[in-house]
């Protein structure tokens, strides 16, 4: 996992070139009058979707993890609350979409930790690493105008 800002790439030279390229992507290419949608960078390969969500109570939502793509996810207008966790998905499984969805849902574990996500932050989900999107802070129910980015692992 790796969090940081559109806007000071540089504070994350380490970056691999093709998620650094997507992140100036959205950066030089999305904006408010962007129609929500899914759209392509390099087919199947890198695509994101750009989504005006709201967001929920924390115990509302489910963790979740992927396993064929990376998962870059920028808010563009926000806050957003995002529970992560450090430890492998190894809580019950409630939703295995994995072979056709690239997506797993289980069970909220104990380890939980809510990040603050302001507009132009970023954060990078590799395969395997469990999060919880569009969390409510403080109770407060928000609108959030994100991107995410799917980047195939052979991409890097």
């Amino acid at each position: 996992m790796i969090i940081g800002n559109i806007d000071h790439l540089n504070l994350v030279p380490y970056l691999p070139a093709k998620i650094k390229q997507s992140i100036e992507y959205i950066k030089d290419n999305v904006n408010q009058n962007t129609p929500i949608g899914r759209y392509e960078i390099d087919g199947d390969k890198i695509f994101f979707m750009l989504s005006d969500s709201t967001t929920r109570h924390i115990d509302q939502a489910n963790p979740e993890y992927h396993q064929k793509y990376i998962d870059v996810q920028i808010v563009l207008d926000g806050p957003e609350g995002m529970a992560i966790n450090t430890l492998p998905p190894y809580t019950n499984m409630l939703d295995d979409q994995l072979t056709t969805n690239d997506i797993a849902f289980v069970e909220t574990p104990k380890e939980e930790t809510l990040l603050v996500l302001h507009s132009n932050d970023f954060i990078i989900f590799f395969p395997n690493e469990v999060h919880k999107p569009l969390c409510a802070l403080v109770n407060e129910i928000t609108n959030v105008r994100k991107v995410v980015i799917k980047i195939a692992l052979d991409c890097l």
